[in-house]
Formats: structure tokens, sequence, C-alpha cells
């Protein structure tokens, strides 16, 4: 399975990145159906980036409809093979934004 995800600014980025998990990992709003553990391989294109990166992620984390606290629908990948080091790109990326307590879609 394949996702492209698009990362227009910080904010979207900083919703949905993951800095908890080993290797780091991104949540995916979607009502598509994954099981934990299912492999995807993701096409991700940073802020301001020119041109996307590939990354082998597995589903971790599912949010179902009607979670506590309003929180999207949708499931984490955990980054598994990070070629591109897209892990350390989006840590650049965020900066001291990624340690902001305002609320993520999975915390």
């Amino acid at each position: 399975m394949s996702l492209i995800l698009h990362y227009a600014s910080e904010r979207e980025l900083y919703l949905a990145y993951m800095p908890f998990l080993q290797n780091g990992g991104l949540f995916i709003r979607t009502n598509d159906h994954y099981e934990l553990g299912d492999n995807v391989l993701l096409n991700v294109t940073l802020p301001d980036a020119l041109e996307s990166s590939e990354v082998k992620a597995s589903i971790c984390w599912q949010t179902p409809v009607n979670a506590q606290s309003g929180t999207p629908v949708g499931v984490g990948v955990c980054f598994e093979e990070d070629a591109d080091n897209i892990h350390h790109q989006i840590e650049k990326i965020l900066g001291t934004l990624q340690y902001n307590e305002d609320p993520t879609y999975t915390m």
C-alpha cells in the first residue's frame, strides 16, 4: 500500500509528527482501514521541499471514530526504512516547535 503525504506548513507537520517513536513517525488522517503492523510505503513532501521522500513504514497507532477529546480518525505510522533520513529532516524543520505543549493529533 502506498500513501502520498504533502505537508504545506510547519504547523501541519507538527500536528502529525510523532517524535516519541524511536525512528519517528507520522499521523495520517484517513477513514481507510488498516491493521496494526500493516506495511505502507510513504511518499512524503515536507514544507518547502522541492521533491518528495520515500519511507517504508508500518501502522503502529489507530484512532477510531468517536475517539476521546475529538481527535481525528486516522492511523500512526512508524518509520522503518528511512533512506532519505526524513526523521531528522522533520526534526530540523520543527526545531523547538516539536517540544511545544500544544496538542497534536496523537497526544
